[in-house]
Parts: C-alpha cells; structure tokens; sequence
C-alpha cells in the first residue's frame, strides 16, 4: 500500500453551510427526487469549490446559487470527508462545514436542486432528521454540534469574524 503521506491523492473540495435566520431556526433543504445522490434527503447547502476558489467564496456562492440568500460566516462547524457514492478517488470529498447567518432578507428562493425548504429549531430538526441513511445522520449531528457551538459563542464573537474566516498568508484576516 502506498505511503499516502509520499503519495498525495486528487480528491474534490467542498463546503457545508448550516444557515440560521434571525429567529435561530436552521435551513433545511429536501434534495429533489431526481438528484444522482441523496435524493429526497434534508440537508443544508452543500457544494463543491472550484478551481481557484477559496473555502469562503464557495460558500457564499453555494448560498445563493441553492437559496438565494446572502449570509455571514459565524463559526466553523467542523470539517468533513467521505465519498459522494462508491469508495473511489473520483468520488472522495473534503469538506468545511460553517455556521451562517443571514444578511439582508430571509425569502428562500431554491432552484431544480431541491424540492422544498423549512425552517425549524434545533429540537423540531432533530425530531425529524430520523431516517437511517448517512446524510440525514450527518445532517442531524452537524446541526447538534451547531448548537453547541453558538451557546458557546462569546459576545465579543461577531467582530472577531467581521472580516471573515480565512487567514492570510501574514496571518491577517483576508477581505
């Protein structure tokens, strides 16, 4: 087997965004019945990063591409890894999960991607997020670690992440 360490693989590159509106209700998107993976299963807005694009900017186009709101970054979630599909190489994805809030208006505008939208509390989620497949489980345990980190938030959180999430090379906060 090779040392992955001396033999760096290819793999896709993505972003979570679990958004919350004022009232602290979560986004929950049903992934359309024809979609090639997940079909028919809650989730929050998922996508891949482009070439040359960073984690940040992915993640505010994948917002408003899916829902067609503009949102602030308020922590990272955590990250994530697995295979969209069979356990091949072409199918291995990295992923950062944020937390978001809404800036501006709170209308949901989805396209063809999914088939409805809910916003929920975290205990009304989580009631629902029971199916046994692995995409809900995630869904439903990302949204419990969401809760604990905003509890957890300091006041002077907001202003910390006013500028964003990504350091730059000097170690300042990229604009």
């Amino acid at each position: 087997m090779p040392d992955p360490v001396q033999n760096p693989g290819r793999f896709l590159a993505g972003i979570a965004g679990v958004v919350r509106n004022r009232a602290g209700q979560y986004l929950l998107l049903r992934r359309s019945a024809d979609r090639d993976f997940n079909a028919g299963v809650w989730e929050c807005v998922t996508g891949r990063v482009n070439q040359a694009e960073g984690f940040e900017d992915a993640l505010h186009r994948e917002v408003m591409e899916e829902t067609g709101l503009q949102v602030h970054i308020d922590l990272l979630i955590g990250l994530s890894h697995f295979y969209r599909g069979t356990p091949v190489a072409a199918n291995e994805l990295q992923g950062v999960v944020f937390g978001c809030s809404i800036d501006g208006d709170e209308i949901v505008r989805h396209g063809s991607e999914h088939s409805e939208h809910l916003w929920a509390h975290a205990p009304t989620a989580l009631q629902m997020l029971t199916a046994p497949d692995a995409g809900t489980r995630w869904l439903r345990q990302t949204i419990e670690r969401a809760e604990l980190l905003y509890s957890a938030l300091p006041p002077t959180w907001p202003a910390a992440h006013a500028s964003g999430v990504t350091l730059a090379a000097d170690g300042r906060s990229e604009d």
